[in-house]
């Protein structure tokens, strides 16, 4: 029988420069390079309150992690809920004529024909158990 290496922390970033991953050094970066767009072409007091911005933002962004997960992810997901909420009511109001007629029409009952469903053995559900655990390579014996 074969053995495979499984692999570990797959969920872990590669570090670029000491603990600084190479997420991490792009969103930083390109802080930098705005800042330094803003150094060339903005007044002081207009510098220092980008600066404090758009450098907050980035080590936020850089460094944050809520629930396990970067910042930005937490964001897209505020975004995503607000977008889409996940209660939806319906409000549907009928007219007075709309509830005379609903009252006024005849009932009648829906029967559903019941059909039996077969008791599966114990070394048919363990075939079956076997075809799905293997994707279809374990053949049934017939």
């Amino acid at each position: 029988m074969d053995s495979f290496t499984v692999p570990q922390f797959i969920d872990v970033e590669d570090k670029i420069f000491g603990p600084v991953t190479t997420r991490q050094f792009i969103i930083l970066l390109t802080a930098g390079l705005f800042l330094f767009i803003a150094y060339k072409l903005a007044d002081t007091p207009l510098f220092i309150t980008l600066l404090a911005v758009i450098g907050g933002f980035a080590l936020v962004l850089a460094f944050v992690k809520i629930n396990g997960q970067p910042f930005h992810f937490f964001i897209l997901n505020i975004v995503q809920t607000m977008r889409l909420p996940s209660r939806r009511v319906w409000k549907k109001e009928y007219s007075d004529q709309e509830l005379k007629e609903l009252m006024a029409t005849p009932k009648t009952a829906v029967v559903e024909e019941v059909s039996v469903v077969p008791k599966l053995s114990y070394s048919r559900l363990r075939d079956l158990t076997l075809v799905v655990n293997t994707g279809g390579y374990y053949k049934e014996e017939e």
